[in-house]
């Protein structure tokens, strides 16, 4: 049996674990064995995807069969919040369009949150990409100790630099950056230089953070809030970035040996950066990324649709292979992540067919839980029945 076999193998063995922990009135009479169905193959239409989803290997896949009895509110209730943004959304991946989700949505609109399990299994084709072999992490909402005014120690968080702009470099290529003194784009400033003061004139200071290293889990995530002395709170959200390519520090922990194969959970890296600070800030800087915050006064925290991310509903994907606001169904070998989820948001990191990150709220247990989140297992991206553009069935 094939390691995706096995998956799916795993996948149906789980549905109906789940099915029988619930209890279900028993019928009148005998109920008929469940017959499978095949899912035939949508018709080819044009225009055909993108060349990045031709290599991935898109196939129409049939849904597992024992769907109803599991949970699947939260994720339908976060799928229906994301509509309206879904239907003005260009598809980045090409597998579908805006048109396209127009009658689920409605649909969605008249369907109670108990019967989403069958929703999700009768009125959308389940694919798979590039095989489906899928890796999750997690992130949250965190919670840091700050102040409104400078403070010894305290370092800034800063909003979106003035003259940070997408412009068109020496090299042709196209990106964020900035326009130098002689009217030449460039590379925005890497983190060292940000932190070393290269921005102190051009972008503003949101509020102060006690923690250098909190602050960088903070822009890890992406989100977060801000507790000041007097309990009041700031939330924070995402509105920029500099443009840098995203360095994993937990990896270049692994790779130097200074932290154990699997070791490099959030908790252990921060514990090893206060033990060693000068280490701890130096690797940092190597992390070349740096994130530009937005006061939000409003819901929140909000993701890359514009809509407020759902705890346990919300996933991070790469919008060249899964369209945002797409129900998503991931069979992990974490329990936690096992499940239906919606892709609502993106990230620096989150990159690939098959890569997401699953949101998990704020608190200790948000924390413990994606500081500590690492999954493997196959995904499904759920399309509204025969819409799949130029997708290839297998049977």
């Amino acid at each position: 049996m094939t390691r995706a076999a096995r998956a799916v193998a795993l996948a149906t063995f789980i549905f109906l674990s789940a099915c029988a922990t619930r209890p279900v009135p028993a019928p009148t009479q005998p109920a008929p064995a469940p017959v499978p169905r095949p899912v035939p193959p949508p018709a080819p239409l044009a225009p055909p995807p993108p060349a990045n989803a031709i290599a991935a290997g898109i196939s129409l896949a049939a849904a597992p069969q024992f769907v109803t009895q599991m949970d699947a509110s939260r994720a339908f209730k976060a799928f229906r919040a994301s509509c309206p943004a879904l239907l003005r959304r260009q598809d980045q991946s090409g597998l579908t369009s805006g048109a396209a989700w127009a009658a689920v949505c409605t649909e969605a609109s008249a369907v109670a949150p108990e019967a989403a399990g069958a929703f999700f299994r009768d009125r959308f084709d389940w694919i798979s990409v590039g095989g489906g072999k899928a890796f999750a992490t997690g992130y949250y909402e965190p919670e840091i100790a700050g102040s409104r005014s400078p403070l010894p120690g305290y370092v800034p968080i800063h909003g979106i630099p003035r003259d940070l702009t997408r412009c068109t470099r020496l090299d042709g290529q196209t990106g964020r950056g900035r326009v130098d003194e002689t009217g030449t784009c460039v590379l925005y400033f890497t983190r060292p230089e940000i932190e070393d003061g290269a921005i102190a004139d051009r972008a503003p200071i949101l509020a102060w953070a006690a923690d250098n290293v909190d602050l960088f889990f903070l822009e890890i995530q992406g989100s977060g809030r801000v507790r000041f002395p007097d309990g009041t709170v700031m939330r924070l959200g995402y509105a920029n970035q500099n443009g840098r390519d995203y360095v994993a520090i937990g990896r270049l922990l692994r790779e130097r040996g200074i932290l154990p194969p699997g070791g490099a959970n959030m908790q252990a890296i921060k514990d090893w950066m206060r033990a060693n600070p000068d280490q701890g800030r130096q690797l940092m800087r190597e992390n070349l990324s740096y994130i530009f915050f937005r006061e939000l006064t409003g819901p929140g925290p909000l993701g890359a649709m514009n809509v407020p991310v759902s705890p346990k509903a919300t996933v991070a994907a790469d919008p060249r292979f899964v369209p945002l606001g797409a129900p998503v169904f991931l069979a992990m070998d974490r329990p936690e992540a096992y499940g239906f989820w919606v892709a609502q948001d993106t990230g620096g990191a989150i990159k690939g067919a098959n890569r997401f990150d699953t949101f998990w709220g704020a608190g200790e247990d948000a924390t413990r839980i994606a500081g500590g989140m690492s999954a493997n297992g196959v995904a499904w991206v759920l399309v509204p029945k025969g819409t799949v553009n130029g997708a290839t069935a297998q049977p």
